[in-house]
């Protein structure tokens, strides 16, 4: 039920090792909800005198869940984040070692935050498929493709805290990537928008393939800021070449109707990339550091064929204005005020912090 009049002081969800002291914030609405999914019947009839016969029987599973909370004189336009691969909304609230994540540093910006957990993850864990998910130790593995650094030592300028408990906690939060069609996301999202009103998409690595699908897909999404996409799309007949790389996740382009690509050329997005990814077209021999560099190519030519049929579309490289050590999780890292405050600055830059 929503609590239209809740009285909430945001400062209070952080932990009191916070390294930052968050103003109070008037939280005039919060509450959570289902969007999307589907819904299939078993064979049979139903017969309610055998708990036991499944025949007729209903699910719902295959949508996504949001938690929205809304912030006294708000902005007009609602924040809406999708997370990535490993991962659910948690992504978004208070970091690993207790420090504000962006859902209350946008908050305390006065933007109303919906964070969203994907189909078949997280708090919408139903799915309509059976899957068989192995416990496989892969710890070291997200470590390195994170760019944390080469497991286990850190990077020198990486911006994350150090102590083991901040790093046991950044581990469990992963969660399982249960096989998802990305058409199942996209339609949750869809749907998300619809009843969050216009607003600005956030995504996040392999949150980046279905957040361009619903850009495309619904004129509620009014531009679109994405943290290391992991796959872009592009129109017919232009897809680059893959390129070379030491990274067992190549950087792949998808080849999507003009028609559909053309309609992100009708809104602002700007891409942001972290810090210690090498340059050029040849592999280097990290294998962590080459994923994202082939990546980081991929999404400037991307960008060109954005803008080469009239579009509004920016790549930003955190270390060349200033913000150094930011890893795949800027928005957990020790700067992510500073992260949070570029985007800020481009939000307003596009007339869209009204």
């Amino acid at each position: 039920m929503k609590r239209k009049t809740f009285l909430a002081l945001v400062a209070a969800m952080s932990l009191a090792s916070s390294a930052f002291a968050m103003k109070p914030v008037t939280i005039i609405d919060q509450g959570s909800f289902m969007a999307g999914g589907t819904e299939i019947t078993a064979a049979g009839t139903y017969d309610g005198s055998d708990p036991r016969n499944y025949a007729g029987h209903t699910l719902h599973g295959d949508h996504a869940y949001v938690f929205y909370q809304i912030p006294k004189n708000h902005k007009k336009f609602s924040l809406v984040f999708l997370h990535g691969w490993g991962q659910s909304g948690k992504s978004w609230e208070s970091t690993p070692d207790g420090r504000d994540g962006f859902q209350n540093i946008f908050l305390e910006k006065n933007f109303p935050v919906y964070i969203v957990d994907q189909p078949r993850r997280g708090r919408a864990g139903q799915s309509t498929e059976p899957y068989n998910f192995p416990a496989r130790p892969d710890d070291q593995l997200w470590y390195n493709t994170f760019r944390i650094g080469e497991y286990p030592n850190y990077y020198d300028n990486v911006k994350v805290p150090r102590d083991k408990e901040s790093l046991h906690q950044f581990f469990h939060q992963m969660t399982p990537s249960f096989p998802t069609d990305q058409k199942i996301i996209t339609d949750s999202m869809v749907a998300v928008f619809e009843r969050a009103g216009e607003g600005i998409l956030i995504t996040h690595s392999a949150g980046g393939g279905p957040g361009w699908d619903t850009a495309i897909r619904s004129d509620k999404v009014k531009a679109v800021i994405s943290l290391e996409p992991g796959a872009f799309p592009f129109p017919e007949g232009e897809v680059p070449p893959v390129e070379e790389t030491t990274s067992i996740f190549p950087a792949v382009g998808t080849e999507i109707p003009r028609a559909d690509f053309m309609k992100l050329t009708k809104i602002p997005i700007v891409v942001y990339f972290g810090d210690n990814i090498p340059s050029g077209d040849k592999p280097v021999a990290n294998w962590g550091k080459d994923n994202w560099r082939t990546r980081l190519n991929l999404a400037r030519k991307w960008a060109d064929v954005v803008n080469k049929y009239g579009g509004d579309c920016e790549i930003v490289s955190l270390p060349e204005i200033g913000i150094t050590g930011s890893t795949h999780f800027m928005m957990a890292d020790l700067n992510n005020r500073e992260v949070a405050d570029v985007m800020e600055k481009w939000i307003e830059s596009k007339g869209l912090a009204k």
